[in-house]
């Protein structure tokens, strides 16, 4: 999971080895707390189960994609850079606060940036130890419970004890306002006179099983109505009570994805000095904890004192590329052209590294789509510049053929060389129905070898695209201040909707990481543009 990731880390990168190593083997893994003590403000409280610590979060709409970005980034290691002071000793109890203050921090941002975050019931692996383990144990004890209850007379020792965690369970669905409900079932399930009705023989299991399932069902979401409806056809004690707690997990997931939508208003309105604070008492603890952001924001300066915006080594005098508010721009956009496999991520942005790189990805596509659609256009001339509905067409097959491109499978070089077969058909078809010649086959050969050139890097035609659209990404940032979109540049037509749309995205993110971090940022910038000045 993203969340414990990023604290992982954050932990490897600022904690000696040795110290980590000894606070798992006595203190357990850190990644398994956190997620049962998520302190926030009073504010931002809001209900959940706690026996949903054994569950995990996932992106649903995104997952397959953030599953292959997460195969696909490699841990960044320290001994790549030189560090400016030395690592610190910390004690286990510092290291286990620290974690949880991180993990607390980190699930607090991605409730906040991810609107798809939802709790899910965790899944063991099919085959795996603990999986058989798992199966086991819950064979060995509902066939003992069905042994008990078979006996004559039967022993209700065990029953009684699912009864009371049953209680427990519907107990904490209830909000303050279910006084009623909450009486009835202290009737109902009242556990010292089961008790005395078990010891007299007079106990009826069944009937009590069926006002659960009652009162399941008047709590539980509309979703797991068919569940329940199900549970109301089973008879036998044994399977019912083994269905009633497969439910109740169902519902206690539920609960907690219930929560995290109660608490994410509320969270909003604090977050930035939410995770402003976490993030300076994490500092305090590790205060080298700033090590590679402070590296990537002196790449930035470097790189804007070598050349100015527009990229010319004439403008490296130019003032104004320095503010504060140009550097972290050029900054922010420096993270879409990042090596993920080397280079280690900077730590203020480390909780989102995932969602830059998807971004990051999301922009070499598009920059090759453009390329390959600009070659078309101008290969092929005016014949085809008015016809309707041919762009979308052709945009359509090519981005068919990159949806994988970041894939290991993904041969770029195959996959160009079949567009360039394909356009050309297309193409060819449709210059026929509207009565123009179709391609001769020196034309076929230009555009196919033209297309496959795009592989390049240093192709003419992908350059400049993917000089126009950093150009955007950098304008939208510059324009966010101001609430005016920038105007789309040349060529880009095609994917403008695609552009704008990863363009809102990486506003937002960047504009509410520069909320959170700005003061830290603001530190590091004035040490390094003092440092710089001439004398």
């Amino acid at each position: 999971m993203r969340v414990r990731g990023a604290r992982r880390a954050w932990l490897a990168r600022h904690v000696s080895p040795t110290q980590y190593r000894k606070s798992r083997s006595t203190s357990g893994s850190p990644s398994e707390e956190g997620y049962d003590d998520f302190s926030m403000p009073k504010e931002a409280e809001g209900g959940g189960d706690k026996e949903s610590k054994e569950e995990r979060a996932q992106d649903a709409p995104e997952q397959t994609v953030r599953k292959r970005v997460r195969a696909n980034t490699p841990s960044p290691h320290r001994e790549s850079t030189p560090q400016a002071s030395p690592p610190r000793f910390v004690s286990v109890e510092e290291l286990m606060e620290t974690a949880k203050g991180v993990t607390n921090m980190a699930l607090a941002h991605e409730i906040l940036v991810n609107h798809a975050f939802q709790v899910k019931p965790a899944e063991l692996p099919e085959g795996s130890l603990e999986r058989r383990v798992k199966e086991i144990m819950h064979k060995a004890f509902w066939d003992c419970l069905e042994d008990q209850l078979k006996e004559d007379p039967p022993t209700y020792g065990h029953a009684i004890k699912l009864l009371a965690e049953i209680k427990e369970t519907l107990l904490s669905f209830l909000l303050p306002g279910h006084g009623r409900l909450r009486a009835r079932i202290d009737e109902v399930l009242d556990l010292p006179l089961i008790q005395q009705q078990a010891e007299k023989g007079t106990l009826d299991i069944s009937e009590l099983s069926q006002f659960i399932v009652g009162m399941m069902g008047s709590l539980c979401a509309p979703c797991r109505d068919e569940d329940i409806n199900k549970l109301k056809e089973i008879t036998d004690i044994v399977p019912l009570l083994k269905a009633i707690f497969s439910v109740l997990d169902l519902m206690k997931v539920d609960m907690a994805n219930f929560a995290v939508s109660s608490i994410r208003p509320h969270l909003m309105q604090q977050s930035v000095e939410y995770e402003r604070s976490k993030f300076q008492e994490f500092l305090e603890k590790q205060p080298n904890a700033l090590d590679y952001t402070e590296k990537w924001l002196e790449d930035a300066v470097r790189c804007l004192r070598e050349a100015g915006p527009d990229g010319s080594s004439a403008a490296s005098s130019d003032p104004p590329s320095l503010l504060p508010l140009n550097v972290h721009n050029h900054a922010y956009l420096r993270l879409l052209r990042w090596d993920h496999a080397s280079d280690p991520f900077p730590e203020t942005v480390l909780m989102d590294q995932v969602r830059f790189q998807e971004m990051q990805q999301e922009a070499e596509r598009l920059v090759l789509l453009s390329s390959v659609l600009l070659v078309v256009y101008t290969t092929t001339g005016e014949a085809i510049s008015g016809l309707p509905g041919l762009m979308e067409t052709l945009k359509n097959t090519v981005n068919i053929l990159l949806a994988d491109m970041h894939t290991p499978s993904f041969s770029a070089q195959e996959a160009l060389a079949t567009i360039g077969e394909k356009l050309c058909v297309e193409l060819s078809q449709c210059l026929g129905q509207h009565g123009y010649s179709p391609f001769s086959a020196d034309r076929k050969s230009t555009l196919m070898g033209q297309i496959s050139a795009t592989i390049q890097p240093d192709n003419t035609v992908r350059k400049l695209m993917d000089s126009r659209v950093q150009s955007y990404l950098l304008a939208s940032l510059e324009s966010s201040q101001h609430k005016t979109p920038p105007a789309l540049p040349g060529g880009l037509a095609p994917v403008g909707r695609e552009l704008k749309e990863l363009a809102v995205r990486f506003s937002r993110l960047v504009n509410f990481n520069k909320l959170v971090f700005s003061p830290f940022y603001q530190k590091i910038l004035n040490k390094i543009l003092a440092g710089g000045e001439s004398p």
